[in-house]
């Protein structure tokens, strides 16, 4: 190896502090996710994903996706979110729709029961945001997180 390709190499690898926190944002994400997808699945028998297409579709225009937007929006891939997408077609939380302006392509739309549901389990998912990450936090904590993690996403 030679002199530049060692220090190209050492670039390449964190230092221990960067791994520390690395491996710290790892862990909060993984444990708030679980606590909030075990408070949802228990309280509402609607998985985080479920709840996030809900969620995703309420917030958009004329409240539906094309199903590719819908698989970018909720960072599942479009076969996971087409299998989502019949479960929840299937409890009537969501209905197929054809794009207008393209004869082949499908949308997700929001339903009036899916709505409502949203609206139900949005309680228990806000509720446990608030407890499991918002409470933790101070207002200089949560405005150096948002921050940095609009700089790390964007």
């Amino acid at each position: 190896m030679t002199d530049a390709t060692a220090a190209a190499a050492a670039r390449r690898s964190p230092t221990q502090n960067q791994l520390d926190a690395w491996r710290s944002f790892l862990r909060a994400h993984a444990t708030i996710t679980r606590t909030l997808e075990a408070e949802l699945e228990s309280e509402q028998k609607l998985s985080l994903a479920a709840y996030d297409v809900l969620v995703q579709l309420a917030e958009a225009p004329g409240r539906q996706l094309r199903m590719t937007e819908l698989a970018d929006a909720v960072l599942l891939s479009r076969s996971g979110v087409t299998r989502l997408v019949d479960r929840m077609e299937r409890s009537g939380l969501v209905s197929r729709c054809p794009v207008e302006s393209d004869g082949r392509g499908v949308a997700a739309a929001l339903t009036e029961a899916g709505l409502n549901r949203l609206r139900v389990a949005s309680r228990t998912h806000l509720a446990g945001v608030v407890t499991h990450f918002a409470a933790r936090l101070d207002e200089d904590d949560l405005a150096a997180l948002d921050r940095i993690s609009r700089r790390l996403a964007g």
